[in-house]
């Protein structure tokens, strides 16, 4: 609970209620259902999912939704579930997402709810875990959708709760995620004025949040290059045409593309070659190499001007080695757009945000190279959205030194479900105008 401390008696005169130690009723509404969001998160934690395959999440949830009388729909884009709520006078329509996966990842956080699951990822047994906070995201969100429900009867509006599969990336040869919920029609009769969205974070600490107007997580592209040579013994190497020094040149040619060809004053481009792999054999110069990687940016041009770059470097170069290259830039389906929050819109929720943690706690993003599916329900609604982060990394710890989502070693303060699910409550009950 947060407290003012006033100093003297006419600040004690003049205060507000909430001023003398009284909750605000988002706090107390999120506080009345906070041992329930946190026995729910732990239980997510111990039993993660891999992306398409969250089956025991989505039952959970649908169980869930149905308690609080929402109309729930499930088995969306495989394992999805909605969640609809109607309220009792007329006003906007809200979609709130949530993500669902897990990571394939084993756990090495000393937790009573760690889990130890185990998962099948690309043909390996793997450890499994909810390396990125997704079980934060679904808890909160769930109280928010129990606190909703509550004032259904005074509630403007109509809210739409997404419970989404596959943010982290199908399974090869699946498709998944955002694109396929909206592909299969989740937006065909519920029309959304806006999308709201979170994602709890080591970046900033408990009790904080971030957020920023316009681009805050880029664009993602995944690329992949074939190089083709002719092999020959490597003790005679001009016998042949060599795909590994080919693709070598192609990967050091690339690194100009944003360091002289883009105006970087404008905004980031990255370009990540992940993976290089060719050859059998140390003395043989194989046939061919392959090349794979990432590009990210924050605006549309400059992305689309990066992919043609790429392309043209990687033809030009494999030429002039006489060696020709198969390119997929970008891979089919492997793509993200910028997450994109509107400007207007952000104002409104910064507004919110404040209203229920105070202004120090609400803070600028700083914009975060790693991308999401979560634009795609903004484009597919044809609506603006807001995505904002919460902080998860315990205040007496360093933010730079503490373990990075992904990690096995991702921990979250089990306060960013207060945070978040109290920042996310606040922004819903303002954009639909409930008043009390």
């Amino acid at each position: 609970m947060r407290r003012q401390l006033l100093c003297t008696a006419v600040c004690l005169c003049l205060a507000a209620p909430a001023a003398f130690g009284a909750e605000s009723p988002v706090e107390a509404m999120v506080d009345a259902r906070l041992d329930h969001i946190t026995a729910v998160r732990r239980d997510i934690h111990e039993h993660p999912e891999l992306s398409n395959r969250e089956t025991r999440t989505a039952k959970l949830i649908a169980a869930e939704l149905k308690k609080l009388g929402y109309e729930v729909h499930t088995g969306i884009a495989h394992t999805g579930v909605v969640g609809i709520l109607k309220g009792g006078k007329p006003g906007p329509k809200l979609a709130i997402r949530a993500d669902m996966d897990g990571l394939p990842v084993t756990e090495e956080v000393d937790l009573p709810f760690a889990s130890k699951v185990k998962g099948e990822y690309q043909g390996k047994q793997v450890g499994v875990m909810h390396a990125c906070g997704h079980d934060v995201h679904m808890a909160s969100t769930l109280g928010v959708a129990s606190a909703l429900a509550s004032l259904r009867k005074d509630l403007p509006g109509e809210v739409m709760v997404i419970f989404q599969p596959a943010e982290e990336g199908a399974p090869a040869g699946e498709d998944g995620g955002a694109e396929l919920m909206v592909k299969e029609g989740i937006f065909k009769d519920f029309k959304p004025d806006a999308v709201f969205g979170m994602h709890v974070t080591s970046s900033y600490h408990v009790g904080n949040v971030a957020l920023r107007p316009g681009g805050i997580m880029a664009s993602s592209d995944t690329f992949r290059m074939t190089v083709h040579g002719v092999q020959t013994h490597g003790a005679s190497p001009w016998r042949g045409i060599d795909p590994i020094v080919a693709g070598a040149d192609i990967v050091m040619s690339a690194q100009s593309i944003v360091s002289r060809r883009m105006d970087i004053n404008k905004d980031p481009v990255v370009i990540t070659f992940g993976i290089f792999d060719g050859g059998q054999r140390f003395n043989i110069v194989p046939d061919t190499a392959s090349l794979q990687g990432t590009l990210r940016a924050f605006d549309s041009d400059m992305r689309d001007q990066a992919l043609a770059e790429l392309r043209r470097v990687a033809d030009h170069v494999a030429k002039a080695h006489g060696a020709t290259v198969d390119m997929e830039i970008p891979i089919a389906n492997a793509s993200n757009p910028v997450n994109f929050n509107d400007p207007a819109l952000t104002g409104r929720v910064t507004a919110s945000l404040q209203k229920v943690l105070g202004k120090a706690n609400v803070l600028e993003a700083s914009r975060w190279t790693a991308s999401e599916d979560f634009p795609y329900f903004g484009i597919g609604a044809k609506a603006p959205s807001v995505y904002f982060f919460v902080g998860g990394t315990p205040k007496d710890q360093d933010t730079e030194k503490v373990a990075f989502n992904h990690s096995p070693r991702f921990f979250v303060d089990e306060g960013a479900l207060k945070t978040g699910t109290e920042a996310m409550l606040q922004a819903s009950l303002d954009f639909l105008g409930y008043t009390q």
